[in-house]
This record gives C-alpha cells, structure tokens and sequence, in this order.
C-alpha cells in the first residue's frame, strides 16, 4: 500500500458515522480486569480497567443484553425499581471483587462500551442477578418497554 492509498484509507474511515467504525471493530472477548467500578444506574458502570501492563482505561460500560427502569422517569414505581437496580448492582459489586468485563463492544452509538460484568471466576454474572431479580428485562437493542402501565 503506498502513501497515498494510505492517507485516502484514513480520510475515508474519517468520514464515516461514528457508529460505523465502532461496528467495524472486532468485539473483546476479555476477560477484562476491573480495578475499580462505580454504579451509575442498574444497567450502567463507570470502570477503571487494566488492560494492558501498567495501562488502565477509565471507560463508561452499559450491561449487554439487558434494561433496567430509568431513574429520571415519570413514573414512582419506575424510579423506585430504578434505585433498586442501582443498589442491587452496587451491592452484586462489593460482593463479587474482583470482577471481569467480557464481550466488549462499543454501543450502537459508539459512544459507551457494551459487555458482560462477571465475578473473576465465572461463576456470577450481574446482568443475570439483575434479571434473576425482576429488576431488569433482556434487551435486543430494539425499542424498549415501558416499566410502567
């Protein structure tokens, strides 16, 4: 490949949308070691992960797979559920330390990355406590149901 089809190789990625470049990119499969992890709501981490030597990443990550309510809702009981998710999360986090992200992607946005929180040895996984639970519903990425009637 000469420079110029090089420079045109980089141009060209430089115009697509976001989205498209982070579908380009291969999913990881981990496992990923967390060193710190702060819940942000039932379905979202703010981490701090080491992935390579002496380099850490601090990244937001959206559970795969599932929805939990929404704090900011309209409804009582969706806000209500929402700060249960929240906690069960933070308490299914203290519990399992130290914990592993796997099958990381980016988001259908390319804005958060998207993958699995499990306990380091496998054997617990949050998004299936959270459904396990009745405080989060499996999610394919389409339109989302409501919480509340």
């Amino acid at each position: 490949m000469n420079n110029s089809t090089s420079i045109l190789s980089i141009l060209g990625l430089a115009l697509l949308p976001i989205s498209q470049i982070a579908a380009a990119e291969p999913p990881l499969p981990g496992p990923v070691a967390v060193e710190q992890a702060r819940v942000i709501d039932g379905d979202t981490m703010e981490v701090v992960a080491l992935i390579w030597l002496d380099q850490r990443v601090t990244t937001r990550v959206r559970l795969e797979g599932i929805d939990t309510p929404e704090k900011r809702s309209k409804c009582i009981a969706e806000r209500e559920a929402a700060e249960a998710a929240t906690k069960l999360a933070s308490d299914w986090l203290e519990r399992n330390k130290p914990v592993v992200l796997r099958d990381l992607s980016h988001d259908k946005y390319g804005r958060r990355v998207v993958g699995r929180v499990q306990s380091a040895d496998g054997r617990s996984d949050l998004g299936e406590t959270l459904i396990a639970q009745g405080l989060a519903r499996r999610y394919d990425g389409g339109t989302k149901q409501p919480w509340c009637p």
